[in-house]
């Protein structure tokens, strides 16, 4: 009787020395961790904070990245207010004052003007709808940066912003096909590419139909700028200008 439990006791002693150890070693390491945390205030912080991602700002990371441009990136809508109207307002009234008197908007012509070109998408489409150079319109490349490099008469009105843009500057070509919105309304942008025309001496004529426009037609240069309402209350402008 004896000998078998100090047996028992014999093969029982290794698996309690294991027992303890890994309960000892199962004691030591939240210890250390503890210890660690409690004074380190900026790793507790770091370690309990909520982890938080703005998806607007996560994708400009782009380290390692085989490609850096993306496109599914929405831009925030253009919205027109009255604060932003009559900044652009006043910004273009001081502009053409800088020229002299401003020329008032003459009455619209009773003939038509040049076509609708509301659903025209590219740039050559909307060069030949108001009766640019077909040598001129196959030249044409697109590109936001001719928008910056505009002649005086086919200025931008000002605080307009640029949706597509194109133009050719090389040999007997000189164009450029702007789009553009503003948040002024339709006769103030008239008014602002009118008087730009009119000083250029390209004899600007207004038009309602088939939408509201100004054609001016020099010995050197034509212009055209229709306007229509744009998306979210702003108006929308289409300039057209090239040399003869």
């Amino acid at each position: 009787m004896f000998s078998r439990q100090f047996r028992l006791g014999l093969i029982s002693a290794p698996a309690l020395m294991g027992l303890a150890l890994s309960a000892c070693g199962s004691e030591v390491e939240p210890e250390v961790t503890e210890s660690v945390v409690a004074t380190d205030p900026l790793m507790a912080r770091a370690l309990n904070d909520p982890l938080m991602v703005d998806p607007d700002l996560a994708y400009r990371n782009e380290a390692n990245a085989a490609l850096t441009v993306r496109y599914d990136h929405a831009l925030p809508p253009l919205v027109a207010t009255d604060e932003l109207a009559n900044q652009a307002r006043e910004a273009a009234r001081v502009e053409l004052l800088a020229d002299g008197q401003i020329p008032p908007l003459p009455f619209p012509s009773s003939e038509g003007g040049a076509g609708d070109l509301s659903n025209l998408t590219t740039a050559d489409a909307i060069f030949n709808a108001v009766g640019g150079p077909q040598e001129c319109a196959s030249a044409l490349e697109a590109g936001l940066n001719w928008s910056v490099d505009m002649p005086g008469p086919s200025s931008i009105m000002p605080h307009g912003m640029v949706q597509q843009a194109a133009g050719v500057a090389s040999g007997n070509c000189n164009a450029r096909i702007v789009r553009y919105v503003t948040p002024v309304d339709i006769d103030d942008a008239l008014g602002y590419h009118f008087a730009r025309a009119d000083r250029a001496r390209l004899r600007p004529a207004i038009y309602e139909a088939p939408e509201k426009s100004v054609v001016g037609d020099g010995r050197t240069e034509h212009l055209v700028a229709h306007v229509r309402e744009g998306p979210g209350g702003m108006t929308a402008v289409d300039l057209i200008y090239w040399t003869k």
